[in-house]
């Protein structure tokens, strides 16, 4: 079972990822609507305090191609994750200036029209969310005929981690808001995520 942890903007949270041994870290690109963004500029300077075995991920949503490309050429990021408008053909131009990028992308679950979408997605992976930073978790009974690997997102929490895992057995989780206290990531939060994720068969 793999852990992401999402929304990283300062050095003290490398730390704490480092420290819990997740998988990926998520960084929120370029976009402001999100307290948790940062700037592509601020990139690098976070991702080469990652553990090496821990990979970045860049969070964009409806980017232009160009900054994914410029991120992508400095070892700044190792997977894109979209969260916006981005259909197949996006994801073959990104597909075809990089070849050797992982491509994840996300979707809104509120019927079963949603995973439609989500079978002909031509990316690596999708994510199933309730709708990026609500901090609530949507209807998991819509997802439970989905054919396909999938990390879930979406109002998790450390204490909730496990009930998502024994029911729904997803590829893995995404969380954001779940291990954060007064809009920071929490040290101790992060650790116990990673406990509940890794410590599950």
């Amino acid at each position: 079972m793999k852990l992401k942890i999402c929304g990283l903007s300062r050095p003290q949270d490398i730390e704490y990822v480092n420290e819990a041994g997740v998988d990926y870290a998520g960084f929120i690109i370029d976009f402001p609507k999100s307290h948790r963004c940062i700037s592509p500029d601020e990139v690098l300077p976070l991702t080469e305090l990652l553990s090496p075995d821990i990979q970045s991920v860049g969070v964009f949503v409806d980017e232009p191609v160009r900054v994914i490309y410029n991120l992508y050429v400095t070892h700044a990021i190792h997977i894109v994750q979209l969260h916006g408008h981005e259909d197949n053909e996006y994801i073959t131009t990104l597909r075809q200036l990089m070849p050797y990028l992982e491509i994840w992308k996300a979707f809104k679950i509120r019927s079963s029209d949603d995973i439609k979408r989500c079978r002909e997605s031509c990316a690596d992976m999708i994510i199933l969310d309730n709708g990026y930073g609500t901090g609530k978790i949507f209807d998991w009974s819509l997802i439970k005929n989905i054919d396909r690997p999938f990390i879930l997102a979406g109002g998790l929490t450390p204490d909730n981690i496990p009930e998502a895992i024994k029911l729904i057995n997803p590829w893995g989780i995404d969380v954001s808001s779940g291990v954060e206290t007064d809009g920071y990531k929490d040290r101790e939060k992060i650790l116990k995520a990673a406990a509940n994720v890794h410590g599950c068969k």
